[in-house]
């Protein structure tokens, strides 16, 4: 997000540019924003803050209720299925003629319980460090062979 002073600045740098005969849209560019975004700005004659933040969103019609995400945090926490990934769980319930959530929504309310780390007997994630790099700095430093095989 730009600050307001910042916006009032670039605005008044392009209307400098504009006073000395330059093209609109040319003081734009040079200032690095486009040509929408400049008239965005202004409203009536004076720079506008970003709307942004203030901004009122909604929530979706189809969110999960608080009601089916526990229905669904209880179903990964079942036996069967505390140690599948949503991948698996997913398809595994479409056999038995449950459908609760998509798997990409499986894997978000997952994430917000703090449960898409190793559940039940999965193993941990193993952390590997990358392999030690070599650098040959000089001739003969490097070398290699090629096994063939001749028949």
């Amino acid at each position: 997000m730009i600050s307001l002073e910042h916006r009032q600045h670039t605005v008044e740098l392009i209307g400098e540019a504009v006073g000395s005969g330059a093209w609109l849209q040319n003081a734009c560019e040079e200032a690095g924003i486009a040509l929408c975004t400049y008239r965005r700005w202004q409203h009536r004659g004076t720079v506008v803050e970003d709307q942004r933040p203030i901004a009122e969103r909604p929530e979706p019609v189809n969110k999960l209720s608080f009601e089916e995400r526990q229905r669904l945090l209880s179903v990964f926490y079942l036996p069967a299925f505390q140690s599948m990934a949503p991948s698996q769980v997913v398809p595994a319930l479409a056999d038995e003629g449950l459908y609760l959530a998509s798997e990409s929504t499986c894997y978000r309310v997952l994430h917000e319980a703090n449960q898409q780390h190793g559940r039940g007997r999965a193993r941990q994630r193993e952390r590997r460090s990358k392999p030690a790099e070599y650098a040959a700095t000089g001739s003969n430093q490097a070398w290699c062979w090629d096994v063939t095989w001749l028949s």
